[in-house]
């Protein structure tokens, strides 16, 4: 495992250092071959799992409330038509043989036969009982049995008066069912058991059903989840080629697709920066390494030291120093530290004066340079840091004009549209290769080609170029192709946002 610590700040006042934690630090790699004690394909089984368990426990309380009582009401329903018919057929047969006979009773009997579970009364109009099967069983003994007994609250048992045609009220009719004290006989009773028993083994098989999917919802969606994380791991411990190589529409292939476009960048990121160290080492070295030879020579007597060397050295030393200089500026202007003042200015006029101060130095190299204002001679103005354009303009020309051949052209043009301002530099120069065009506005980078000419600049002018153009909101164009020259573009919006309130500057 590596541990990386930040060197220790003491306090003032604090000779052994600092006595918080608040100065230190630590960063380590994974241990590969670590897994979660709790993965997440069970975690989101046991998930769906409890997810049926609470639905089938809601699903056994509703029904325990409303099914019961439905029930109930239902049965209650059906022992009440039985015995309003009960009461009416021995009303009717009341009224044809004039009293109670035992022809009249043997309808009772008849419909107490209709069901073995249900107990009925008869109760003539003196209140007195003249049939009470609850003392019988069906079979005709005369063995009593407790359970059959007429229970005594109300709710459990139904009553039907006996009304003959004339609309005399003859008797009662009570009927009850044996064993129970909700009028549910041993069928329904067993009905609602064997109901309750099938909701049981739905539950079950509903939980199965559910650990079942969550499993294999879960292995669809851990899956990638795994590669993701376990990509994740190989790029913190330092292997930036690894992906996910995901695909897909849905967010899981978008993240995938993401998390990729991440990784290369990152890999990029760190080349660029490992091959900018180079690059600084590189610069930095050249001069320094010429003047250390010039100031050598000279010490030990091999080279006079007369004005043409002393040259030599100053300009290594100014060569440095435009390095230095350009980096710190390039620095202040990503930072936000460099003072952003812009106003409406003339471009045509900003352009057209930049073009005539550099006329005499391209004529130096046997350039041919021109201003073409494509506007229509029409007015464009544009809100800007003027100095900061300027610079940038130059910086592009700069190029231009190192890497034009001698009787070569560079065209600098204005034009506009409703939303831009565009500031062209076009020349007939060596050209950027197609696989290079989109690491021109890097630090230090230089195509091969450039790097073999002795006129090589120090590869900052467009990186700082291109943090002028985003100050402005604006973007760069690049046009090229190899021996035959580029263009580049510089799209200025006309008008600036409303500036935030600006910070404290960086100081650098």
């Amino acid at each position: 495992m590596a541990i990386f610590e930040i060197g220790r700040r003491g306090r003032k006042g604090d000779a052994d250092g600092p006595t918080g934690d608040a100065a230190r630090a630590s960063w380590n790699t994974t241990r590969s071959g670590t897994a979660p004690s709790v993965s997440f394909a069970e975690r989101l089984t046991v998930s769906f799992a409890f997810a049926a368990v609470l639905t089938c426990g809601v699903l056994a309380v509703v029904l325990g409330t409303v099914w019961q009582s439905q029930f109930s009401r239902y049965a209650r329903t059906n022992m009440e038509q039985l015995a309003n018919s009960t009461a009416a057929e021995l009303g009717n047969r009341y009224e044809r043989d004039g009293g109670w006979t035992a022809g009249v009773l043997s309808a009772v009997a008849t419909a107490s036969s209709v069901s073995t579970d249900v107990g009925m009364q008869v109760i003539n109009q003196d209140g007195e009982v003249i049939y009470d099967d609850a003392r019988l069983n069906k079979g005709g003994s005369s063995l009593e049995i407790e359970s059959n007994h007429m229970p005594s609250a109300d709710e459990s048992l139904v009553t039907a008066p006996v009304v003959t045609a004339s609309g005399e009220v003859v008797g009662t009719v009570r009927m009850w069912a044996f064993g129970s004290d909700s009028l549910l006989t041993h069928g329904d009773a067993e009905f609602l058991g064997r109901s309750y028993m099938a909701l049981g083994v739905a539950a079950v098989v509903a939980v199965a059903l559910s650990c079942v999917m969550g499993y294999l919802i879960s292995r669809s969606l851990g899956h990638p989840i795994k590669r993701i994380a376990a990509t994740a791991q190989r790029i913190r411990n330092g292997d930036l080629s690894a992906r996910t190589n995901l695909q897909g529409y849905d967010e899981i292939g978008q993240l995938g697709a993401t998390f990729d476009d991440m990784a290369a960048n990152l890999e990029k990121d760190i080349k660029l920066e490992h091959r900018l160290t180079s690059d600084v080492a590189h610069e930095l070295r050249t001069p320094l390494m010429a003047m250390l030879s010039t100031v050598e020579a000279m010490q030990d007597e091999v080279l006079p030291a007369d004005q043409e060397h002393l040259a030599i050295v100053a300009s290594e030393t100014k060569r440095l120093a435009r390095l230095v200089d350009a980096m710190l500026q390039l620095s202040r202007m990503e930072n936000g530290s460099t003072r952003f003042e812009p106003e409406e200015t003339d471009v045509v006029w900003l352009v057209r004066s930049i073009v005539e101060s550099q006329e005499q130095l391209f004529a130096d190299r046997e350039l041919k340079l021109r201003f073409s204002d494509e506007t229509g001679h029409r007015d464009c103005h544009a809100v800007m840091d003027a100095d900061m354009i300027r610079q940038a303009v130059v910086n592009i020309m700069s190029n231009a004009l190192r890497y034009t051949p001698e009787g070569g052209w560079v065209v600098v043009s204005v034009a506009q549209d409703r939303s831009d301002v565009m500031i062209s530099v076009s020349d007939t120069g060596i050209g950027i290769a197609r696989e290079d065009l989109n690491r021109v506005f890097s630090r230090f980078w230089r195509s091969d080609a450039s790097r073999e000419r002795e006129s090589g600049g120090l590869g900052v002018g467009l990186a700082l170029t291109k943090e002028i153009i985003d100050r402005h909101h604006g973007y760069v164009r690049v046009d090229s192709e190899l021996g035959h020259g580029t263009t580049f573009t510089l799209y200025i919006p006309h008008t600036q946002p409303e500036p935030e309130k600006s910070k404290e500057p960086v100081a650098l």
